[in-house]
């Protein structure tokens, strides 16, 4: 059985491998099909897919307030 990931628009969520600038946290931006990341050190964006997101994500640091 997939187990469900947790995580939700505007999450501060932890890669496993760190971006070029040395950070691994990233805030989720947009989540469809694709998940559209930015870097919360440089601010760089980029999109992955879901399936990608999945098997790089290492855990949510930190839930968004979406209420």
């Amino acid at each position: 059985m997939v187990e469900k990931k947790d995580y939700d628009l505007g999450d501060l969520v932890e890669m496993k491998k760190p971006h070029a600038c040395g950070s691994n946290a990233w805030i989720i931006n947009r989540m469809g099909a694709d998940i559209k990341l930015t870097c919360s050190a440089c601010q760089r964006t980029i999109m992955l897919t879901r399936h990608d997101f999945d098997k790089r994500l290492k855990k949510v640091l930190e839930k968004a307030d979406n209420k």
